[in-house]
This record gives C-alpha cells, sequence and structure tokens, in this order.
C-alpha cells in the first residue's frame, strides 16, 4: 500500500509479560484500531505494523518493539520511510497525571515526564507530534512508579480502561479523517 497520510503509535513493551499492564495501554488502543480497521498487524522492521484505511483516507497503525523508553528510533525511521511530518504521526500513551480511564489530546507539548514521549520528540528533533495521553492513575507509594505501570489494570480499573480504550480508538480515526482540531473539540473534557 502507499504510504500512509497518518500514522498512529501506540507506546508499550514488546513481550508477553507486559501485555495488558498499564503501560502497555498504547498497544491495546493499536490492537483495537487492527480490529476496526480490519488490517492485522505483522513484523516490520523495528514495529508491528498494519497499513489500511479508514473512510477513505491512508493511515498506518503501530506498535514500537523497541521498548517504550527507545520508541524514538522506530518512530523516526516510519516518518522518514513515509515521507511524513511528525504533525502526521498521534502518539498514543499512558499518562500517572490523568485520572484512570480519562483521555486527553494535544496537538503538540512537552513530554511531562513520559521517557517514550521525550525519546520520540529527540529523534524527531520536535515537540511538535500530537499525542493522546490514557490516565492510569496513581495510586502507588514513594519509589513504586516503575512497579506500578509494569503490573496489570485490576478488575475494578478495567470497568474505566476499556471504554477509554474505545474512546482513545475513536479519537484517533477523528484524527485520521478530521485532523487534531476536530479530535480535541470532540473528545477532550
Amino acid at each position: 500500500m502507499a504510504a500512509a497520510k497518518r500514522i498512529i503509535v501506540g507506546l508499550g513493551n514488546p513481550g508477553f509479560q507486559y501485555e495488558k499492564t498499564r503501560h502497555n495501554i498504547g498497544f491495546e488502543v493499536i490492537e483495537a484500531l487492527s480490529v476496526r480497521i480490519k488490517e492485522p498487524l505483522k513484523t516490520k522492521g523495528q514495529s508491528k505494523i498494519a497499513w489500511g484505511s479508514w473512510r477513505g483516507q491512508p493511515v498506518g497503525i503501530v506498535q514500537p518493539q523497541t521498548f517504550m523508553n527507545k520508541s524514538g528510533l522506530a518512530v523516526e525511521e516510519l516518518v522518514r520511510k513515509n515521507g511524513l511530518s511528525p504533525e502526521d504521526v498521534l502518539v498514543i500513551v499512558d499518562d500517572l497525571n490523568l485520572a484512570t480511564g480519562a483521555i486527553r489530546i494535544r496537538g503538540k507539548g512537552g513530554a511531562g515526564g513520559h521517557n517514550g514521549l521525550e525519546d520520540i520528540a529527540d529523534w524527531l528533533d520536535s515537540n511538535d507530534f500530537p499525542r493522546l495521553r490514557i490516565g492510569i492513575g496513581n495510586e502507588f507509594g514513594k519509589g513504586q512508579q516503575a512497579n506500578y505501570v509494569l503490573e496489570a489494570f485490576t478488575e475494578e480499573e478495567r470497568v474505566l480502561i476499556d471504554p477509554a480504550i474505545e474512546k482513545a480508538r475513536d479519537a484517533a480515526l477523528t484524527f485520521v479523517t478530521d485532523g487534531i482540531v476536530t479530535a480535541m473539540n470532540r473528545f477532550n473534557g
């Protein structure tokens, strides 16, 4: 398929032991997108990727396989190979500063302490890429952040997270068809 107009990147860590953990919510959104656009993810280069379209608009969906904090190399490779600008890439990440299940979309901004976003900004030499953050809460003790993000969601959290994944999927598809401003207006708040 020809180069995608937009790429949606969900961040996470590869490997069975990380599936369904808080830090891998970006991967879960990409899996939901794969079902929606009816294209399976396949390993290519440093990512699992599927190329398809949504309502006539070409899109690539991506799970970098370089681990969360080293996602920038895989994203930069896709941007370069497909002749895209940072504004064409929506990055989906977990966020400790948002309530569990809340989502927030921005057209650009800082990393906010998220190492995956920071690595992407470094590789793209830009913070001007859209990002969609999904709240995972912050119910952890001092010094327990790393353990917390690598734990699976509780059953109580899943009640909030599963609808958030669907909302994030729909927001990402709105970004593909209507752009970041419409996605922000429709899904923030």
